[in-house]
Parts: structure tokens; sequence; C-alpha cells
């Protein structure tokens, strides 16, 4: 049985951080520069939209902040340990009990109910579930009329918000998205980013979400600008309208490019 997730330390203690961290793939003439030595962190209670145009190397970069890509050179840690000095199975358990992960497609097991859905990685792991943890993400995540239901009984949105709870079930130090609201209306949408943004507020939780969309970048603390591998800006406190004008001007550099 493995070891339970330590418990979150005080508010904007660095969670994740990320050291000239560069992402290369091919050689020679095929050699593609992904990441030109990023560098960032990521704080407790704080919650970081990633953007950039398309091929900027942002899904990448949480990939490999994550721990779900290598790295060809730089440092990436996770609540201080460095993922690059990791075996496989080492880098497995950090990841299941130490991170979250939303992605577009829901991944629900259409056989489980909704509360085993959420419950499963902590099932896995051998680990009971705090149950006041437990009880706060479902208040939080608004579905307890919802928990004996299969995820064919429930809507998208609904569908999404199971898998968020699923990812908070743990008490992961951070939880990552990739795109988590790309496959939902503009309703679910927002109840999804609402959702997070109560968990950072409520919850205390640390979120980086990799997103093309203003809107939901504008739900977050700030805004991390990717182009050609690396972070040209940086927006606190965004609105749509400020995000979707940076996002225009490197649009354009990018063409002029």
């Amino acid at each position: 049985m493995s070891t339970p997730a330590a418990a979150p330390g005080p508010a904007g203690d660095v969670v994740a951080r990320a050291t000239r961290l560069s992402k290369v793939y091919g050689s020679g003439d095929t050699r593609v520069v992904a990441l030109d030595q990023v560098s960032a962190e990521f704080r407790r209670g704080e919650f970081t939209a990633i953007m950039g145009p398309s091929g900027s190397g942002k899904s990448t970069f949480l990939h490999c902040l994550a721990g779900l890509d290598s790295l060809t050179d730089g440092s990436a840690q996770i609540d201080g340990v460095e993922l690059g000095t990791l075996k496989d199975r080492q880098l497995t358990r950090l990841r299941r009990d130490r991170v979250g992960f939303i992605f577009q497609a829901f991944n629900l097991l259409p056989t489980l109910t909704a509360i085993e859905n959420i419950t499963l990685p902590l099932a896995i792991a051998g680990r009971k579930p705090d149950q006041a943890w437990l009880d706060r993400i479902v208040a939080t995540v608004g579905l307890a009329d919802r928990l004996g239901h299969r995820p064919a009984e429930l809507s998208g949105g609904q569908q999404q918000r199971v898998a968020s709870a699923r990812a908070l079930a743990s008490r992961p130090a951070i939880i990552f998205g990739d795109e988590p609201t790309g496959n939902l209306d503009s309703r679910a949408g927002a109840e999804i980013l609402s959702f997070l943004r109560d968990s950072v507020r409520d919850l205390e939780q640390t979120i980086v979400m990799v997103t093309h969309d203003p809107v939901a970048a504008s739900y977050a603390d700030r805004v991390l600008f990717l182009a050609d591998g690396r972070i040209v800006d940086e927006l606190a406190q965004p609105t749509a309208d400020v995000v979707l004008d940076r996002m225009k001007r490197f649009d354009a550099r990018t063409r002029t490019n």
C-alpha cells in the first residue's frame, strides 16, 4: 500500500516549478524545439491559465510539468520532488497521489456510478477516502443528487463535474487541466470553470489549465502566454477582453514572422 498524500501546506507555497525546461523532438532536419528553457512557479491556492497560438508548446509544457512526458533538459518539480530523478513506478505513484488531471474527454467508466468514478483512483491505490473532504468536494461540485447515476444518465457538463471531483478526491497537490471545457457548451463550460474557481478559493487547490478560450482564462488568477516554446508574457487578474487583445497581438506577430 502506498503512503497517503501529504496534507496541503500553507497557501502561497510553491507547489510546482519548472526551471529552464526544454523539450526537443527529433534530430537533424526533423528537429523541433517544443519548449525552450521555460521557467515558471505555481503556488498553492492559485489558478493559472496557459495560453498561446497553436504549436506554441502550451500542452507540451503541461504534460512535462505533470510528469506525463519526459524532459530533454532542465527541471520539473512537484511538491519539491524532482521528476527527472524518479523511476517509472515512483513517477506513477506521485501522479496518482499528488496530481489530479482533467482533460477534454471525461474518461468515466460507464458501468460505475458517479460516486464510484469519483473514488476509483483511491480504491485502486487501496486508500479509503477522507469522508469530510469528499463531502466538501461533492458539495462544491453540486452533484449530491446525481451520485448514484451512471455516466450515460448524466449530461456532458455533469460528467465533467464528476471528472473534476475525481481529480480532487485524493486531495492532490496540484490539478492539471488540458482544455477541460473544450467539449462542453458555453453554459456547461461556465459551470466547470466556476467549480474550478471555487475549489481554488474554498479548498486551496492549485490549478494549471491550458485553454484557447479568453473567457475560460478570465476565471484564472493569472495567464501565462507561450509562443515558440517560450513564455513571452504574463497577465494578472485577467479579463476576457484583455486576454483576447493579447492573443490577437501574438497571432499578428506569428503571421509577421
